[in-house]
C-alpha cells in the first residue's frame, strides 16, 4: 500500500476591519482570499521529504505536483486533512481548472487523537511531545507567513523547515496511533499473504476468540503494532449452541 503523508501552509485571508474583536466580516471587506502557500510531504517509510512552494516553483507547477502524488496515493496520513488541507487543495484544483485525484482513503490523526485519546490538546505539537517524539519547529508566529506572501527568501527557508518537519512528526504520531486506529484501510487488500491490517506486519499472535452472535472468529494481535484483528474465515457455532432469546 502506498501510504502519503502531508501538511500544507496556507496564507491568511486579506480584510478590511474596523476593530480586532468579535468583528464579522463581509464578502465585499474581503481582499484577498487564503490560497496554498507549499507543501511538505514524504511516502510512508522512505527518508525523502517533498517539498514545493509557489515561490519555488510557481502555482500551477507546485499545484501539478501535490496532484500527482495524491493521485498515486492509495492512502493519504493528515492531521485535521479532512476538514482543512484536502478540501483546500480541492479548492485549488478547482479553481485551476485541474480534474480530482484519483480517490483514496483519509487517516486523519487529529480524529485518531480525538476519539480514542484524551490529551489535554489534541493539537500536533502537544500530542508529538507528550509521546515523547519532539515538537515543532519554533518561528516568530504570524509574521513569518506574512514575509513568505512578501518573497522574504529567509522566512521562506524557515517555511520549508518548519513545514518538513510537520511531516516528520505526523509519521512518528502515525506510527504510535497504527494499534489505535480503527477502520484503518487493509494491509491484505495489497499482500498476497495474510498479515496485520493496519501496518501489514506477519507477526500476528493468536490471542483468543471473537464471538458474534452465530459465528466464532480466530482472534489475532500484532506484535509489531498492537492492532486487534480476526481470521476473515468463520466456524458456524452448533445448532446445540444457538440459544433463542
Amino acid at each position: 500500500m502506498k501510504i502519503l503523508l502531508i501538511d500544507i501552509e496556507v496564507a491568511p485571508n486579506t480584510a478590511h476591519v474596523w476593530g480586532i474583536f468579535d468583528q464579522n466580516i463581509s464578502i465585499n471587506q474581503l481582499l484577498e482570499s487564503s490560497y496554498t502557500l507549499c507543501y511538505a510531504a514524504k511516502w510512508y517509510g522512505e527518508s525523502k521529504i517533498m517539498f514545493d512552494s509557489i515561490q519555488k516553483s510557481g502555482k500551477q507547477k507546485m499545484l501539478d505536483s501535490v496532484h500527482k502524488l495524491l493521485d498515486e496515493a492509495d492512502a493519504i496520513v493528515h492531521y485535521n486533512g479532512s476538514r482543512f488541507d484536502i478540501p483546500i487543495l480541492h479548492k485549488e484544483f478547482l479553481l485551476s481548472g485541474m480534474p480530482p485525484p484519483a480517490p483514496s482513503k483519509q487517516i486523519d490523526l487529529l480524529q485518531v487523537a480525538r476519539r480514542q485519546f484524551r490529551f489535554v490538546s489534541n493539537k500536533l505539537d502537544y500530542v508529538a511531545q507528550a509521546l515523547g517524539l519532539g515538537g515543532k519547529t519554533e518561528h516568530e508566529g504570524h509574521t513569518l507567513w506574512v514575509k513568505c506572501m512578501n518573497d522574504d527568501r529567509k522566512a521562506w527557508k524557515i517555511m520549508e523547515e518548519y513545514n518538513k518537519n510537520d511531516v516528520v512528526l505526523l509519521e512518528k504520531v502515525y506510527d504510535k496511533f497504527k494499534g489505535w486506529i480503527k477502520h484503518h484501510p487493509n494491509h491484505n487488500a495489497y499482500s498476497a499473504h495474510s498479515c496485520c491490517p493496519n501496518c501489514g506486519s506477519n507477526k500476528l499472535q493468536k490471542r483468543g476468540t471473537a464471538i458474534t452472535t452465530t459465528r466464532h472468529y480466530q482472534r489475532f494481535q500484532c506484535q509489531q503494532c498492537g492492532t486487534w484483528s480476526r481470521a476473515a474465515k468463520a466456524e458456524q457455532l452448533s445448532k446445540e449452541s444457538v440459544i433463542s432469546i
